[in-house]
Formats: C-alpha cells, sequence, structure tokens
C-alpha cells in the first residue's frame, strides 16, 4: 500500500518545463518583434521547436556528454579531431537549419535582418547556450571578411547555406562550413598587440600569394570550424588572416591542438589551446590594419553576447515561473505568496527593461551604415549595453534558481546549468572593465555623437522619470581626470539611463516604474526589495503568457 502512494503522488511537485512556445509566451520579445515589423508567424514557429521539451532536452544531453579532442589515431598519425555527441550536433543542425548563422548577411531577412536575428538567437539560447559560439562566430566573422572580398566570395555559398555538414573536410568538399577565431594569446590577453604569433609571406607558383603562420593562441574557440580568422604579426604589423582546417592541396593544415579548456561551463562546446606550425593563411584586409579588420566581428560578438544574456535570464525566470505557479507552500500557491511576487515581478521588470534595450540595439546596428545618429547609438552603447546585460545575467539567474528551492540547486534541474553558463558572456569579448573603457574610448573619438545621443537618450527617458541629474553627473565625470577610474559608472549610468529610453520609445506602461526603482533614490540592490505595488501581476504574466 505504502508503495502505491508513492508510486502516484505527485507530492506538490512543478511539473517539468516543455512544449512551451518561447516566442508568443514572452510578451516583451513579441512586443519588441512587432514594433520592429518582423514576421511573427515565423519567429512563433521558431519559439515552439526551442521550446520543445525534446529541444530543451538536447541541451541537457549535450552538457552532460562533453566533447573530447583527439589528437592522434593509434599509430600516431595527427588527427586533431574535437568529437561531440549526437545531441550537439542536432542542435547545431536547428540553429544553421533556421539561419542564426548568417541570415542577416544572405538578404533573407530583407526588414531589419540583424533584429530578426537576434530574436532567433535569443530562442535557441533558451535551449542550450554552448552550441551557439560556432554560430554566432560564424555570423561575426562575415562582418571581418567584408573587408577583403573576393576571399569573402569564395567562401560565401558554402558560409551561408542552411546544411550543417560536421564532417572533416577540406571546406570546398562540404555541404555548408562554420567558422571560428583565435585572437588572444599567453602572455597578452585582451591586449592583443602584444600577440607574438608571426606570419611569413610565402608566393607558390600556381597556388597563389599567402603566409604561413607559426604561433600559438591561448583560446581558440570552437576548434571544430572549417577555417578560423586568426591575428598575426605580420612585416606591417598586427594582421588579419583567414586560416583553413585544410591546405588548398587537401592535406592538414599546422594546426596542433593541445588540449580543451576545462571551463566553469558552457560544457557543451570547445574551447582550445592550439599551437600553429607553419599554417596555411590568407589575408584579411590591409597588413598591419588587423584591430581595426577585426572591428566589425567583435562589435556583432558583442552585441550577441548581450542578446544571449538576456535569453539566458528568460529561461531561468520562465522555470522559476512555472515553478512558483505550480508549487504550493503554506495553503497558497508560491506565486500568490507575497515575498514570493515581490522577487520574482522585480525579475521581470529587469527582464520588461533589458529586452527592450538589446532589440533597440539591435535596431541601431542594422540602420547603422544608412543613418549617422543610429551609428553614433550602436557605437557608444553597444559595449555599454553588454556591460548591463550580462553582468546583470549571474544575479538575476541566481534568484531565479532560489526560487526553485533546494531543486534549484541540483544537476537533476537545468538552474544549476544556467548559473554556471550565467557568467560567461560577460568575459567574453571583454570583460567589463575593458567594456566601461571602450565606452571612454568611444566618447573621446567621436566627443559631439557621444553628447549628442546622451542628449537624446535624456529627453527620451526623462519623459517617464527625471534623469537629468544622473545625465549631469556622468558628463561631469567624463570630463574628469579620474574618468579612468570611474568607467564603470560611466558605463552603468549610460546603460541605465538608454534602457529607460528603450521602454520610453516602446510605449511601456512600466517606464516611470523602472526608472524609480533603478535609478530613484534610496533603492536597494536585491531584487525584491522595491515597491512594486499593483504592478506585480502584470509583469509576471508577460514574463510567462501562458
Amino acid at each position: 500500500m505504502t508503495s502505491g502512494l508513492l508510486e502516484d503522488a505527485s507530492f506538490n511537485q512543478s511539473p517539468a518545463f516543455g512544449d512551451v512556445d518561447l516566442f508568443t509566451a514572452d510578451r516583451p520579445l513579441a512586443d519588441a518583434a512587432a514594433r520592429l515589423g518582423l514576421d511573427t508567424k515565423a519567429l512563433t514557429a521558431c519559439g515552439r521547436d526551442y521550446g520543445s521539451a525534446a529541444t530543451l532536452d538536447l541541451g541537457r544531453v549535450a552538457n552532460e556528454n562533453p566533447p573530447k579532442l583527439r589528437t592522434m589515431d593509434g599509430k600516431g598519425n595527427r588527427l586533431d579531431l574535437v568529437e561531440f555527441h549526437p545531441a550537439y550536433h542536432a542542435l547545431m543542425e536547428k540553429s544553421i537549419g533556421h539561419g542564426i548563422h548568417a541570415s542577416a548577411h544572405d538578404g533573407s531577412e530583407p526588414h531589419g535582418p540583424l533584429a530578426s536575428r537576434a530574436v532567433r538567437l535569443y530562442l535557441a539560447t533558451q535551449a542550450e547556450s554552448g552550441h551557439l559560439c560556432p554560430v554566432t562566430m560564424t555570423h561575426a566573422c562575415i562582418g571581418a571578411l567584408k573587408a577583403e572580398p573576393a576571399l569573402l566570395k569564395k567562401w560565401r555559398s558554402k558560409i551561408q547555406s542552411r546544411t550543417y555538414d560536421p564532417r572533416p573536410l577540406p571546406w570546398r568538399e562540404k555541404k555548408g562550413v562554420t567558422l571560428g577565431m583565435g585572437m588572444t594569446e599567453r602572455q597578452g590577453g585582451t591586449d592583443v598587440r602584444a600577440n607574438i604569433t608571426s606570419a611569413t609571406p610565402i608566393s607558390s607558383q600556381g597556388g597563389g600569394d599567402h603566409v604561413e603562420i607559426t604561433g600559438h593562441k591561448w583560446f581558440m574557440s570552437a576548434p571544430m570550424c572549417d577555417a578560423f580568422l586568426v591575428l598575426a604579426q605580420a612585416e606591417g604589423g598586427l594582421t588579419c588572416y583567414l586560416m583553413p582546417r585544410y591546405r588548398p592541396d587537401g592535406s592538414h593544415n599546422g594546426l596542433r591542438f593541445q588540449r580543451l579548456k576545462d571551463k566553469l561551463g558552457n560544457k557543451s562546446n570547445a574551447s582550445s589551446e592550439v599551437e600553429f606550425h607553419a599554417a596555411y593563411a590568407e589575408r584579411v584586409g590591409p597588413e598591419g590594419a588587423g584591430v581595426r579588420t577585426i572591428i566589425e566581428m567583435v562589435n556583432l560578438t558583442r552585441l550577441d553576447c548581450a542578446i544571449a544574456s538576456a535569453g539566458q535570464m528568460r529561461i531561468a525566470l520562465s522555470q522559476a515561473l512555472h515553478h512558483i505557479r505550480n508549487r504550493s507552500v503554506f495553503q497558497k500557491k508560491l506565486a500568490d505568496q507575497p515575498a514570493m511576487r515581490a522577487v520574482v515581478a522585480d525579475l521581470a521588470l529587469e527582464l520588461e527593461a533589458q529586452v527592450a534595450l538589446v532589440f533597440r540595439l539591435a535596431h541601431a546596428a542594422d540602420h547603422a551604415a544608412t543613418d549617422p545618429r543610429e551609428a553614433a547609438y550602436a557605437r557608444l552603447l553597444t559595449p555599454a549595453v553588454k556591460f548591463l546585460v550580462c553582468k546583470s545575467t549571474p544575479q538575476v539567474v541566481y534568484e531565479s534558481l532560489e526560487c526553485l528551492g533546494g531543486n534549484g540547486y541540483t544537476e537533476d534541474l537545468p538552474m544549476a546549468r544556467y548559473y554556471r553558463e550565467a557568467p560567461l558572456n560577460a568575459i567574453w569579448e571583454g570583460s567589463g572593465n575593458v567594456m566601461a573603457l571602450d565606452v571612454l574610448r568611444a566618447a573621446g573619438r567621436h566627443p559631439d555623437a557621444a553628447t549628442d545621443t546622451l542628449s537624446r537618450l535624456v529627453r527620451t527617458a526623462s519623459q517617464a522619470f527625471h534623469v537629468t541629474p544622473l545625465a549631469q553627473a556622468l558628463e561631469r565625470t567624463l570630463k574628469s581626470a579620474d574618468a579612468e577610474r570611474r568607467a564603470r559608472f560611466l558605463c552603468e549610468g549610460l546603460a541605465r539611463i538608454a534602457a529607460l529610453a528603450a521602454l520610453v520609445e516602446a510605449g511601456s506602461d512600466f517606464a516611470t516604474l523602472y526608472g524609480e526603482t533603478r535609478l530613484g533614490a534610496g533603492h536597494f540592490a536585491q531584487f525584491g526589495t522595491a515597491d512594486l505595488g499593483s504592478n506585480e501581476t502584470a509583469l509576471m504574466d508577460r514574463a510567462l503568457a501562458i
């Protein structure tokens, strides 16, 4: 009898989260897409795909079975192959099929290509984050390859293919390719101008001009890719090159992977240390202009970091809302307990603002080529938005995890995986200090455009909350001799004003509430301390509208 009772009882546990349309259930996201005129029907299908129980489980399996490096076969022949679980390949096939790797560049999105792709990236991240590293890198590398049109033309059809082809073959023999990158070295890290990897020019009869690269990279992202953008010192200075896995004659190129990084999270994705032994590569952009060449790639990956972090926060909050709506404590659903509502609604308010902000930035990136003011917005705000959104993610994910109590801390549920993943995007493509200093640099190089951007943000944000005192403090700090030490204050303040302005532009009912609780006097840092009053229900319902 006891055994039967145990088998039949639910024990007040929330059901598994899955088979959810992640697009339509996310009202801030759906509103942003509609506001930008995107194809909401197609995005709904994408939301159902990534929100299915089967797809969400692929994320679990891919992370429980991380990649393995095989440097040699049993007879001592070099392989330098990274082997992945089928779950990882299934996720790659899905995301490349949705075009997240190339749709912003291939003409398939006539209206708002970066914003439309951003929605799909945001959705895909909620299923699994790690596999999106090579997807993002492929998307971003196209931006850098535009500096060498002939080289891009040669690779374009393979890059833009919607067919995922993981076979270890020369790129010309494949149905589709992915691109990675290797920029940092042991001695320099963020300071890529300290790189010591060298490029030697080679002119081979019938084979064209190229270089052979010798050196190393301390982090080579996505080492299974078909080619990599790398930086190396040429006679004219630091230069960008495209290095394929195979030489033009089909032989293995001189890439020797030393090991895969053992990371805190991001377990499904491979990150490697690599040595180059006279590796074949072709120049991208002018010699000596390596940093200038890759800056477009860097801007695209930084935007992706912000979008993906917002998606990570969203899936964690969705899991928390699903749980508290289905579990009872002290004769009430957790969702009806005042203290729990205060926390979750506050998290939902933060996501309202950050979703509005990242898609406002995506819109600016879409129009930067034709609108100088949007270009100025993107230039100044990209590092600031990355700073704010990526720095917020670990705290939002943690608070969402805590809503599940002890269950949230176990590896049987996805919250622990989300929490390990949460810090990554704040580090990738520039840590917090780098982002804050880049805001200073952008303001210093284009002071008039920066002043105009801030003034417009203040005018818009002031419709909901009086931000002039903060804006004046930011301007004083920017002009002071202490600006570099106060760079984080400048960066976060700018991003918070931009978030408020984005809510105002979106016509949000919560703009004033965000200003009062994030920029007003006496606000505490912990979620759940703000008094949201009668707004709690609306915020929670918009965050997970099922």
